[in-house]
């Protein structure tokens, strides 16, 4: 089970939301590079970076501290990134520069002849980000709420060849409220590729919760506001899940 600590980039800072609101925004560290150097220290295997920018925006924002995070710990673990992507142009660029992983949401959703398409021309590197609340799937910085179903759409996406469901449960995401297991279990139990869970990991409970439904296909959890204020101990929290899982 793999812990993946999130690096969340505003204005080139890195942050947390709460639900998504970009007016919600808590500035945790103005060196994402430094922050990023120390969740490596501390036993992190993988980053999660988004550029919440760019997500906004449509397209590539916070290149500059990305890089900055490349420079950093790039080449020892690998990296993965959403926010913003929408063309084969800035794919290759990220992973040019260095990204391992390359997240796509929106355009996911939006476009999904777009994603076949990256899946397609870099095959191994395309993960794919869905966003969810009750169940229906959100884009657009999760700002507007469409009627597809989470599984129906993870199921089309798993077979373009992406490598991975990064999924989000918006209502606990920033909100240190726990994890939603039942709902991250149905989705991975409804694919053959893995899932990696986001949004409310709190504590060592939520570690064990986790865990112990490894099996079942979520091959991670990605952990932001808690590691940042402290409700939950990074190293401590991978250390648990070696232990638990090997």
């Amino acid at each position: 089970m793999l812990m993946i600590p999130a690096i969340d980039l505003k204005d080139g800072h890195c942050v947390r939301l709460k639900q998504g609101l970009m007016e919600g925004a808590t500035v945790f560290s103005e060196d994402p590079g430094a922050m990023a150097r120390q969740w490596v220290k501390q036993g992190g295997r993988r980053l999660h970076l988004v550029d919440l920018n760019g997500a906004f925006a449509g397209k590539p924002v916070n290149e500059g501290a990305i890089k900055s995070i490349v420079a950093a710990v790039g080449g020892e673990i690998p990296i993965q990134l959403g926010g913003g992507i929408r063309d084969l142009e800035t794919i290759e660029r990220y992973l040019d520069d260095g990204i391992s992983y390359v997240i796509i949401g929106t355009a996911a959703v939006k476009s999904p002849g777009f994603l076949h398409e990256a899946c397609d021309a870099f095959p191994g590197h395309i993960m794919v980000g869905l966003d969810a609340k009750d169940g229906k799937v959100a884009v657009d910085g999760w700002s507007k709420l469409t009627g597809h179903d989470v599984v129906d759409l993870a199921r089309r996406f798993e077979d373009y060849g992406v490598e991975a469901v990064v999924y989000t449960d918006i209502g606990r995401d920033g909100m240190l409220s726990g994890v939603n297991i039942d709902a991250t279990v149905a989705l991975a139990r409804a694919l053959r590729i893995p899932v990696i869970a986001s949004g409310g990991v709190t504590n060592l409970d939520d570690v064990r919760r986790l865990c112990e439904v490894e099996a079942e296909g979520v091959m991670g959890a990605i952990t932001g506001r808690a590691i940042y204020e402290g409700t939950l101990d990074f190293a401590a929290a991978q250390a648990l899940a070696d232990e638990l899982n090997g």
